[in-house]
């Protein structure tokens, strides 16, 4: 019978194939990996999860059994996948996108996040988008102009406002800083 197992902290390309190879390791046949959920041909049994949970921990993940706390994750990883991942920029909202992806309303998984994170999904969404126009500017690859119309703002002005609200910086005094400090996706 078909398992999703849901795993915190896996936020990059590299979570996953480390995953992959720990799953291998135990023998398992997995249907479908993305970052934060597997789905899997065959229920673990309890020692398969225990050792699951043992090798995940080694390398910083967590194994998550509780419905909300595998809930928050999921709307985490979405959330980075949209923003780190994709290629083109998203016209539809994120509310709309948990909302069918996650099969709930987004009222309920709004409350459900700021009760359990302490900040609202809109802050989580924006503290993404800053750390990745933070990876864009460090690259020196686009405009500003490209930066915001990449990141689905409606002007480098919003943009900018946006990233000196989090960072206390515009774009400009950042790229103008030796040391980015910036901070991996896990660390967030």
């Amino acid at each position: 019978m078909k398992q999703d197992i849901i795993i915190k902290n896996m936020v990059c390309p590299r979570c996953i194939t480390s995953v992959d190879q720990i799953l291998k390791e135990l023998g398992v046949s997995v249907l479908n990996l993305q970052l934060g959920k597997v789905s899997i041909e065959k229920e673990l049994s309890s020692k398969q999860k225990e050792w699951l949970k043992e090798r995940l921990s080694e390398i910083g993940f967590e194994l998550l059994d509780d419905k909300q706390t595998r809930l928050i994750n999921e709307i985490k990883s979405i959330i980075i996948h949209q923003v780190h991942y994709q290629k083109e920029a998203t016209l539809v909202n994120f509310s709309t996108i948990l909302k069918e992806k996650l099969h709930y309303d987004y009222a309920y998984l709004s409350r459900l996040f700021s009760a359990v994170e302490g900040q609202t999904i809109e802050r989580f969404v924006m503290v993404q988008k800053v750390e990745r126009i933070k990876e864009l500017l460090t690259y020196d690859e686009l405009s500003l102009s490209e930066i915001a119309f990449q990141m689905n703002y409606s002007s480098s002005a919003h943009l900018s406002a946006q990233f000196k609200k989090i960072t206390g910086m515009t774009p400009s005094a950042f790229k103008k800083l030796h040391d980015k400090g910036r901070k991996s996706l896990d660390e967030i």
